[in-house]
C-alpha cells in the first residue's frame, strides 16, 4: 500500500504543477491529495511539499484550521462567476441545465465561503 500511495502522491502534485499554470484545473485540492498520500507512504516528501516555499502556506492552513485565505476565495468565486457567464452567455442553456450548473458552482462556492480565513 506504501508504493500505492507514493505513486498517488507524485501524480496529485503532477495535477496540481499542471493547475498551477492551466486555468481549467485546480491546484490546491490535488496538492492536498498529494500531502495525504505522502503522509501515508513518506514523512520527508508530506515535510517538503508543506515546507514549500510557495504551496506549503495554504497547505498548512487548511491542515491546521480547515482555512483558506481571503485572496483564495474572491479568485476562486470570481472565476466561478465568470465562467458561468460565459456559459449563460456563450451557450443560452435550457432552464434545467442552468440550474443544474448553477447548483454545482454554488456548492463548492458555500463551502468555501464557510470556510475560516488564513
Amino acid at each position: 500500500m506504501r508504493l500505492i500511495f507514493l505513486c498517488l502522491g507524485w501524480l496529485f502534485v503532477a495535477l496540481g504543477v499542471i493547475g498551477a499554470f492551466l486555468p481549467v484545473m485546480p491546484t490546491t485540492p490535488f496538492l492536498l491529495l498529494a500531502v495525504a498520500c505522502f503522509a501515508r507512504s513518506s514523512p520527508k516528501l508530506e515535510a517538503w511539499l508543506m515546507n514549500h516555499p510557495t504551496f506549503g502556506p495554504p497547505l498548512r492552513d487548511w491542515r491546521e484550521r480547515g482555512a483558506i485565505s481571503p485572496r483564495a476565495k474572491i479568485t476562486a468565486v470570481s472565476l466561478m462567476a465568470v465562467s458561468y457567464a460565459i456559459f449563460w452567455f456563450g451557450t443560452a442553456p435550457p432552464p434545467g441545465r442552468a440550474l443544474l450548473v448553477a447548483a454545482l458552482m454554488i456548492a463548492p462556492a458555500a463551502f468555501m465561503l464557510t470556510r475560516p480565513n488564513a
